[in-house]
């Protein structure tokens, strides 16, 4: 499988703000992916998410899914962590109607509880979900994401650990959260090797050949991440990035999160395929 190229949401420069108008853009503009948004909550209903499927399928377009942002799988509040949970299974659902193959989420918030008692709480709260969709015979990726607040649970070894902890989770690696969570760090060819050689440690195969990232410009200060920016106005040194994941043999798909977000999916598969032919010529 190669690397897959692709923008979270429908293109800026779609005809209409649809997903099916977003993925016929897509194939239009040269690209492959699309992640669909249900950052505000899953409105879509099964019958809908299968004809989306239906042309995701013909236009040769591979789809994943956010999930709300409203979830919190460490609150204090029974009743909050049931909610996530819910929306958790809601959009891993339509994705399976839709042939998504993964959901991207954020998973839970420190709530000032030590590091080991959060990943237990979330290790515990996720295995139940997939053990649902199992029973459901549901085998979308549950796909933690790393985060861009030191505030927020998801730094790379929590996120990777909770992988190895559960079959049928994977990580959606944020390159532009680590970047901001580290106030600047891992910013470098040797410093993205670092990270694809300690996910592969973790992981092995089954992550090497379905892996998934979201890459985008960032600002950020002392507290991470503050907004996103386009990769020209960033210091997200991104062709070393993608010269890591070639130099690595990653297959998978990125997903940006750019303010301009075509753009930066096409300067992203244009220099990467660049990186590849000149590898090829060596």
């Amino acid at each position: 499988m190669p690397i897959y190229f692709g923008t979270a949401g429908v293109p800026l420069s779609a005809k209409e703000n649809s997903t099916e108008a977003g993925i016929v853009r897509i194939k239009e503009l040269g690209l492959s992916a699309m992640e669909v948004e249900f950052v505000h909550g899953v409105r879509m209903k099964e019958d809908k998410a299968r004809q989306v499927g239906k042309t995701a399928q013909r236009e040769n377009v591979r789809l994943t899914c956010h999930a709300p942002y409203y979830i919190n799988l460490n609150s204090q509040e029974t009743e909050k962590v049931e909610a996530s949970k819910l929306r958790i299974l809601q959009t891993a659902r339509i994705a399976h109607f839709l042939g998504a193959s993964g959901i991207v989420f954020h998973p839970a918030f420190y709530a000032e509880q030590k590091r080991e008692t959060v990943l237990a709480k979330v290790i515990k709260e996720l295995a139940e979900i997939r053990e649902i969709l199992d029973q459901e015979d549901n085998k979308v990726i549950l796909r933690p994401e790393t985060t861009g607040k030191p505030t927020q649970f998801g730094d790379l070894e929590e996120t990777l650990m909770i992988a190895k902890e559960i079959p049928g989770v994977l990580p959606c690696i944020d390159f532009g959260h680590l970047h901001a969570r580290a106030n600047g760090l891992y910013n470098s060819y040797d410093e993205f090797c670092e990270i694809l050689e300690q996910t592969a440690n973790y992981l092995g195969d089954d992550w090497i050949h379905n892996a998934h990232f979201h890459v985008s410009g960032i600002s950020y200060s002392g507290k991470g991440e503050t907004k996103h920016l386009i990769l020209r106005e960033a210091d997200l040194k991104y062709q070393e990035l993608l010269k890591a994941l070639h130099c690595f043999g990653i297959d998978g798909t990125i997903i940006c999160e750019s303010p301009n977000l075509e753009e930066d999916a096409l300067l992203m598969q244009k220099t990467y395929r660049e990186i590849e032919a000149a590898a090829g010529k060596q």
